[in-house]
């Protein structure tokens, strides 16, 4: 049994000091837009690109070649804009929303994933880094993808170039009813989970996370305003008090539980604007500037995690917004329905987007 535990918690160790640190938070205003973000953190340059897959696009899904299965070629039946890591030939797409609404976010989980094997029995089959492109491409709601994830082997090709990691990935999905789903491969099986808590991070796996926010039921909006200690009446310092305990660092585990208090503790959105800008600021808690999360390269050189990019996703109205490090400020918003109604595939580097400009202190107050 303590060897066990110990394997388990070297586990955890090992997948929360890697160097990666998403979080995605998805919230339903109350006119009933959905909107998801996320935050990219990572330590290299993966050659983010932001990507339009047409209607129409065929898939190659080959299988392992030990099996000697065919490759199945498949047409898309809804546009796709998202983010591909073009480090990887071919690309993989690991963030985007599709012309009938449905989001995807991919994180990691270094440590726990295992994908499936295919067997020559199987008749339907998907390579991790064509995941985002089929899943986005050919589904509407997460109802229909949780159908065909059942009867799906999703598998990985140690042979591909994958850049400075493996794919070890999962994923949380949102369509316009607001449902989510996230989408986890652990000991080669398939796991589902309803997204309860509307957010996700990287590794442990999701049930872990919910069982850990158990230890943190005490955090509360509403702190005590003062306290009779002896005779002394003490006041509070300020606003706030009820969230001390609230975990500050970037562990994954701490990000989860500081994303998932603060999207439910935040009033209710009104409007897809009032969404957008909620989320917005839930992503802002956990935001990296270069050289606050570093880690061990080895060889006495050290790494630093930062969050490289951002994306808002409103679902409902077809709307995504993007900054990367240099533009944090300043996200880019673009209108998806031209783009979905051109189908016509395009690519352009994310830190090469036409981000709009601002000056700091330009603005000079006239007495």
């Amino acid at each position: 049994m303590l060897r066990t535990l110990m394997a388990t918690l070297s586990l955890i160790a090992m997948a929360t000091n890697t160097a990666l640190a998403c979080t995605a938070v998805d919230i339903v205003a109350a006119d009933k837009t959905v909107v998801a973000g996320r935050t990219m953190e990572w330590a290299f340059d993966m050659k983010w690109t932001l990507v339009s897959q047409p209607k129409g696009t065929e898939i190659a899904l080959p299988a392992p070649k030990e099996t000697g299965l065919p490759t199945h070629k498949v047409t898309t039946r809804f546009s796709v804009v998202g983010v591909s890591a073009n480090i990887i030939p071919g690309g993989a797409i690991l963030e985007g929303q599709n012309s009938a609404g449905l989001g995807m976010s991919g994180n990691f989980l270094p440590g726990f994933t295992e994908y499936q094997k295919v067997t020559p029995q199987d008749k339907s089959y998907v390579e991790i880094l064509k995941f985002g492109s089929w899943a986005l491409g050919s589904f509407a709601t997460v109802a229909e993808l949780r159908d065909a994830l059942k009867t799906t082997k999703v598998w990985s090709d140690a042979s591909l170039p994958t850049g400075p990691t493996p794919a070890t990935l999962h994923f949380v999905f949102n369509d316009r009813s607001g449902k989510g789903i996230v989408v986890e491969y652990v000991k080669g099986e398939v796991q589902i989970h309803d997204n309860v808590a509307h957010v996700l991070t990287n590794a442990p796996t999701y049930d872990w996370h919910l069982d850990n926010v158990r230890n943190y039921l005490n955090l509360d909006t509403v702190g005590p305003s003062s306290r009779q200690i002896g005779s002394v009446n003490v006041t509070s310092l300020g606003a706030g008090g009820g969230l001390v305990g609230l975990p500050g660092d970037y562990t994954p585990p701490s990000r989860f539980v500081r994303a998932a208090f603060l999207r439910h503790g935040v009033t209710e959105p009104k409007t897809a604007d009032e969404a957008v800008q909620a989320i917005g600021h839930v992503l802002n808690t956990v935001d990296i500037p270069i050289g606050a999360a570093q880690f061990d390269e080895g060889k006495g050189k050290l790494g630093s995690d930062y969050t490289q990019w951002i994306v808002i996703k409103d679902l409902t109205h077809n709307r995504l917004m993007i900054a990367d490090y240099n533009h944090r400020l300043n996200y880019l918003a673009i209108d998806l329905d031209p783009i979905f109604a051109q189908d016509k595939p395009g690519a352009k580097l994310v830190s090469d987007l036409p981000y709009p400009q601002s000056k700091a202190g330009a603005a000079v107050l006239q007495p």
